[in-house]
């Protein structure tokens, strides 16, 4: 099954069971998912639905540092709510070791030696790694790698 089908499956047992705040979060999806497929004209696959999703969990996370810093804990909680919703869909994280072995696996493919091919490696590691790591670590690993 489809991650696209999979929410909407979800959005209607949402709507039968009362479930007001899974309801809401699954339809933002919905509409995000939506948009981003008429602004470029296609259809997503579950790659460009994790990459969706990935930007809302992002936002979100952004959402919260700053609701924290204006002491607004009232609205931090409602944008983690909504990130838990939205991770039910994500792909489990990845550990460290298993980034690094990624890592290795595409050091392997590209030849990358040196600081100069982090761009390329980054390239070659983005599309198996979307969702399952955030891209920030796997830059700082990716640049410790290739510099040591």
């Amino acid at each position: 099954m489809s991650l696209k089908q999979r929410l909407t499956d979800d959005m209607k047992a949402a709507m039968k069971s009362g479930d007001k705040h899974s309801l809401g979060v699954i339809r933002l999806v919905n509409a995000a998912i939506k948009q981003k497929e008429v602004d470029e004209r296609i259809q997503l696959d579950d790659t460009q639905v994790i990459a969706v999703l990935d930007k809302m969990v992002k936002q979100r996370k952004d959402s919260v540092d700053q609701y924290e810093k204006a002491n607004r804990e009232d609205l931090a909680a409602i944008e983690r709510a909504e990130i838990s919703v939205i991770q039910r869909y994500l792909p489990a994280k990845l550990g460290e070791a298993e980034i690094l072995a990624a890592i290795d696996a595409a050091i392997g493919e590209t030849g990358a030696s040196g600081p100069a091919d982090m761009g390329k490696l980054m390239a070659a590691l983005k599309p198996k790694l979307a969702g399952q790591a955030d891209m920030g670590q796997v830059s700082a690993l990716v640049k410790q790698k290739l510099s040591g």
